[in-house]
């Protein structure tokens, strides 16, 4: 069932119109100083004139400056709704730029951010995880949401978030499992991930595929991935409507395939003739880890002896325009070609 979107509208008794902005760099001192008043309407309007500010990656640089990040953490745990709001949009607006991805790690915000899980206001949540979300994509920014302990609570949001919100979870897991992934193992990852990867969202079964293909991609992933019976529920998605599901279950069954349980587990889910259609689509964004995944499953006999015949699907990728599927390509018909 389609859920509604996260609203952003204030309330009808706040007008941003009546912000007072002004220019240049005087403009941020002042509104520094509102921050810290004991007036509500005068820190909601000054929140406000800030987010139309900070726009500019030269006023992300002042405000850090003049150290306004000390002061906006202190709103986000703020009894108004819309001081919370305006906060966390205020600390994505500069989460997008460099100089404020920096600057946020720095003062420590992401752990700031960590009450606002469980804010019952959705856009407070929307917001915050946005900022997650910029902020794992830099591996400094990553390690920071590790280092505050928010594996487990994010593992723990895939279970009741909306959906809107899930898909920014899922974003900012797979940035962050690319790291590290035994917290994500200790608290039950797989298990809720596998249930998402029958969601009647194609973004939310990519994005869970994708996190599964970071967490397979250990050592120490590969073996869980196999025990709890992913593997087959990824063989299924080799054949979804939505090329992205496609591309990254692929992704995700590939590193499974380098265990010999999963080779097995594989094998028994018929994953052949699912991946031999993948590769022999010329678009397919899946077409590179297919071959390899063939090329995996190649290694067992009962592999060798399937793919014996289907050695002209793998001739035709040496016309593909990429280097690195033609060298798959040749590997996997070494491979399937070989005899003891």
């Amino acid at each position: 069932m389609a859920q509604p979107r996260i609203s952003a509208y204030l309330p009808p008794d706040i007008d941003p119109t009546k912000a007072a902005l002004a220019f240049g760099r005087r403009a941020l001192p002042k509104l520094n100083e509102e921050l810290q008043s004991a007036e509500l309407l005068t820190q909601q309007r000054a929140l406000m004139a800030l987010c139309d500010l900070v726009h500019d990656p030269e006023k992300v640089y002042q405000a850090i400056e003049i150290g306004f990040l000390d002061n906006l953490k202190p709103l986000l745990g703020h009894p108004d709704n819309t001081v919370r709001q305006k906060t966390t949009e205020v600390l994505y607006l500069m989460s997008m730029h460099s100089v404020g991805r920096q600057g946020l790690i720095e003062n420590g915000v992401i752990s700031a951010l960590t009450g606002l899980l469980d804010d019952p206001v959705d856009i407070c949540r929307k917001n915050t995880h946005q900022i997650f979300d910029m902020m794992a994509k830099l591996p400094e920014g990553a390690a920071g949401v590790l280092q505050a302990g928010l594996i487990p609570p994010l593992v723990s949001k895939l279970k009741t978030e909306l959906d809107e919100i899930l898909e920014l979870v899922l974003d900012t897991l797979s940035n962050c499992l690319r790291m590290e992934v035994s917290e994500a193992l200790a608290t039950g990852a797989i298990a809720v991930l596998k249930e998402k990867l029958t969601h009647p969202s194609a973004a939310i079964r990519s994005k869970a595929a994708q996190v599964l293909l970071e967490i397979s991609s250990h050592p120490e992933g590969k073996l869980p991935v196999c025990e709890e019976e992913v593997i087959p529920v990824l063989v299924s998605l080799l054949e979804d409507t939505d090329p992205a599901v496609q591309a990254s279950a692929t992704g995700a069954l590939m590193f499974a395939l380098v265990t010999p349980q999963g080779r097995s587990s594989a094998m028994a889910a018929e994953a052949i003739p699912p991946l031999l259609k993948l590769v022999a689509e010329e678009t397919s964004k899946a077409r590179l880890n297919a071959i390899k995944a063939l090329t995996l499953l190649a290694e067992l006999p009962e592999g060798r002896e399937k793919l014996l015949d289907h050695t002209d699907t793998f001739q035709e990728c040496l016309d593909d325009p990429r280097e690195v599927v033609k060298r798959a390509a040749q590997s996997a018909i070494r491979v399937i070609e070989w005899k003891p």
